[in-house]
């Protein structure tokens, strides 16, 4: 594990905030993005993992974590131009950027709208999958996702979930009425989709379409996992993303 202290930046741009922080130095930047009702914070086992060959910023996004509600609910298109504006002021240069479920929403907004500040993508069980665009359906899937989830990771997301604040019915809709379908062909970057063999939020059906729509991706499955592939014993992985980073 890289020895270096993480550093927290708070950043604001156009009334809202966003919370980062960054471990280590030097070249590829790994951007983490987290799903609905998360934080930065459920990515400690794969930044456990990567930290030894990257340097890593995990986010807070605004009213998640530890950053402060916004006036009002973002759609996931702001959302990504506020990474952008912070990959641009903070970072400077393109970055492999890693979304998880909502999160992948957002990056692949941010690689959509803002290709420059892109190098490589990384889409984690992307929602939302067109046939259960709805509250109703997607909450039926990802409780039968987590219902065999080990007790960590139920902890972890219940904590979660209960920071993100009363606003969360506000936030799924934002995340629900979002087509990444209508996006998909404007993302240059290479792409890689992963998801967890027994992901039911994520069906391999909505997968496999998501990474044919993206002209330069493929689509890899974590075998024995489902929809929090990347919280749980998240080695596996770890070891597709380190992979697809080293190609040339």
């Amino acid at each position: 594990m890289n020895g270096s202290a993480p550093v927290v930046i708070r950043f604001e741009h156009a009334g809202a905030t966003l919370v980062a922080e960054s471990r280590g130095t030097g070249r590829p930047v790994l951007v983490l993005v987290h799903g609905i009702g998360m934080g930065r914070s459920v990515f400690g086992d794969l930044i456990s993992h990567l930290d030894d060959v990257a340097h890593i910023i995990a986010l807070d996004l605004p009213g998640y974590g530890e950053a402060p509600e916004p006036r009002r609910v973002l759609t996931m298109e702001r959302t990504a131009d506020l990474v952008a504006e912070f990959l641009h002021e903070r970072v400077g240069s393109p970055v492999v950027l890693i979304g998880h479920s909502m999160g992948a929403q957002v990056a692949g907004e941010v690689a959509a709208r803002h290709p420059e500040t892109v190098a490589r993508l990384v889409l984690v069980g992307p929602t939302v999958d067109p046939a259960a665009r709805t509250a109703r359906a997607q909450l039926s899937r990802l409780l039968r996702d987590i219902a065999v989830e080990n007790p960590k990771v139920i902890a972890l997301g219940t904590r979660e979930y209960l920071r993100a604040g009363p606003r969360l019915r506000a936030k799924f809709r934002a995340m629900l009425v979002h087509r990444p379908e209508d996006s998909c062909e404007r993302i240059v970057a290479p792409t890689l989709v992963l998801r967890g063999e027994d992901d039911l939020v994520v069906p391999r059906s909505w997968a496999r379409r998501l990474t044919d729509a993206i002209p330069e991706a493929r689509l890899e499955e974590v075998r024995g996992h489902g929809h929090e592939t990347m919280i749980r014993d998240a080695g596996a992985a770890a070891r597709h993303i380190e992979a697809f980073l080293s190609e040339e």
